[in-house]
């Protein structure tokens, strides 16, 4: 069964008060996404990944040996990151659940420094990427960057928070204000109950 587009869980304006405009969720969900949805689909057609999961696609075909990943990958891969990236961000105001909140200040210090050192991790990515908020497997927690599609699946780690450093995703409302958008990200759009939800 092919994969499809996942609806966004909110209206196309519902973000555009805390800073992701309607327009940028039009050609990021349904231009760039629905991309990777669509070539996704032709790329696993006929071949041994037709009819698994995202997940077994990606762990699958992912080359830790290659800088440049194959297109099944590439494409597989980023469809399951913004199906994530949508769900990690909503449009109502988010406290953080107290067990995330201690968490955090084991791994880090306090929440302050995990959001200084995930900000740095995106605006430090060079060319596209992610930056990421990750369970390891022994379950401590850690930020993480990647180039292009690749993520924490790849690395057998579980992806709790990601933020998408393409241009595609900030550069409508931030232009090249990387930095300005990943603040903006972490202090008003993340949706902190869903982040929680991962652990």
């Amino acid at each position: 069964m092919a994969f499809s587009l996942p609806d966004l869980p909110y209206a196309h304006d519902a973000l555009a008060a805390k800073g992701m405009s309607a327009e940028t969720l039009e050609f990021h969900h349904d231009l760039h996404h629905n991309a990777y949805v669509t070539n996704g689909n032709k790329a696993i057609e006929g071949t041994e990944w037709e009819g698994k999961s995202l997940e077994e696609i990606i762990v699958g075909t992912y080359d830790k040996s290659a800088v440049a990943q194959n297109g099944i990958f590439n494409n597989i891969s980023q469809l399951w990151n913004h199906n994530q990236f949508w769900e990690m961000m909503g449009p109502n105001d988010s406290a953080m659940p107290g067990e995330l909140e201690k968490a955090l200040v084991e791994s880090f210090g306090s929440v302050d420094e995990f959001k200084s050192q995930f900000s740095a991790a995106g605006a430090g990515q060079f060319g596209s990427g992610w930056c990421w908020l990750v369970k390891n497997a022994d379950g401590s927690l850690a930020v993480t960057k990647t180039e292009n599609g690749v993520n924490p699946l790849c690395f057998g780690q579980t992806a709790l928070l990601g933020c998408d450093v393409w241009e595609h995703s900030y550069y409508i409302d931030f232009r090249n204000k990387r930095p300005v958008y990943l603040t903006n990200f972490l202090d008003n759009l993340v949706n902190w109950e869903n982040v929680a939800s991962r652990m």
